[in-house]
């Protein structure tokens, strides 16, 4: 894939990280439960073949997959989980949560995005992106372990930490992304949430199940949750990517420790036309949107990583699926670094072997406090 090609997607990545949607529950579908787990986030248990997802016009004859057909245990060689988790949704047998929001939200959301977010073009992107990708696929798959900050983010900048695949091919786009977010003019408060978004065969894409597409499967995990954690903490979190090896689907599945794997959810084969045989593209880093006036905020915690791999953000055992389904560490495959505003981030490889006891793998840190002058 030419250098050209690869910045074109990077764009369109970038693009669609800063073009803001709103999210919502189908409200003509009667809810069976609801959990108000914040103040802003209340989710309701829907039947789960009537979820906002089915309504996608290229899966008017999709039929729900529960399980991926091969475990991810299956697929990887170890097990690396960092975060235990008690979920406080508890959906019924048959039904699935969904995020609810408001019509006054929904249009407040749209509001914030024609006035502060606007299409990413090479003369004034407004983004910069720090991480690691490997272009010498295709792929079936990409997992690492990553932690979030809260940081004081403007209503008109974005931050986000996350993990990717995509292809390119005759000016044709797919991708898919998970990761943790913070983006007040998105969800109204800069809190940080987790998210996935998906870029399909049609040109447009959606942001977790705001709009039709992705499939919500788990009953207590949803694709988007707000994260509760101090300032200056930390809350870490293991996602993977990946292509089932019987449907082409590809599955969203959180690796916990202390309990079993979730599989969250997936984006059906039938929404892309260039991920059929696996991704060319996968990658993992932080990404920040600047605010209207030039000011980009901070990546990961804020810190530039310097000193201590303890003081800044961090992902760890990085690892992808090659074709064939196997597991390895990313730096098995030709990778290059990013860094295109080192005066206000940067990226450094990691080093040593452990953390807290748990071993790192391939491993990076990264982020920075951003500024002004970061340029464009």
């Amino acid at each position: 894939m030419s250098s050209l090609i690869i910045v074109v997607l990077v764009l369109n990545l970038l693009h669609i990280l800063f073009s803001t949607v709103s999210v919502r529950s189908d409200q003509s579908v009667l809810p069976i439960r609801s959990f108000k787990v914040r103040e802003n986030a209340t989710y309701d248990c829907v039947d789960i073949n009537n979820q906002p997802g089915l309504g996608h016009r290229l899966l008017q004859n999709h039929t729900i997959q529960m399980k991926p057909s091969v475990s991810i245990h299956e697929l990887r060689n170890h097990i690396d989980n960092n975060k235990s988790y008690s979920s406080e949704i508890g959906c019924p047998d048959g039904t699935v949560p969904i995020l609810r929001i408001s019509n006054e939200y929904n249009t407040k959301a749209q509001l914030f995005s024609e006035k502060y977010f606007h299409p990413l073009t090479v003369d004034n992107p407004g983004a910069h992106i720090v991480g690691i990708r490997s272009s010498t696929g295709p792929y079936r798959g990409v997992e690492a372990s990553y932690n979030g900050y809260t940081q004081y983010i403007e209503k008109d900048q974005a931050s986000y930490s996350e993990i990717y695949i995509g292809s390119w091919l005759n000016n044709q786009v797919n991708y898919i992304q998970a990761g943790y977010i913070i983006n007040p003019s998105f969800f109204g408060t800069g809190q940080l949430w987790t998210y996935g978004y998906f870029k399909g065969k049609d040109g447009k894409g959606c942001y977790n199940t705001a709009c039709d597409g992705f499939i919500q499967v788990s009953r207590k995990i949803p694709i988007v949750q707000p994260i509760n954690i101090n300032p200056g903490d930390s809350d870490w979190s293991r996602w993977s990517i990946h292509q089932d090896k019987a449907t082409g689907n590809w599955w969203l599945t959180q690796l916990i420790e202390n309990a079993p794997n979730v599989d969250i959810g997936y984006w059906p084969k039938e929404l892309f036309n260039i991920l059929n045989n696996g991704a060319n593209i996968v990658g993992v880093g932080g990404v920040v949107q600047a605010s209207h006036n030039g000011s980009s905020p901070p990546m990961g915690n804020g810190n530039f990583p310097v000193g201590s791999h303890k003081n800044s953000a961090m992902f760890t055992n990085i690892e992808v699926l090659d074709y064939n389904y196997i597991s390895h560490k990313m730096n098995y495959f030709p990778t290059e670094i990013l860094v295109d505003s080192p005066q206000c981030y940067d990226i450094r490889i990691g080093k040593v072997k452990l953390f807290h006891s748990k071993r790192l793998g391939f491993f990076f840190n990264y982020g920075g406090p951003g500024g002004k002058f970061c340029g464009v």
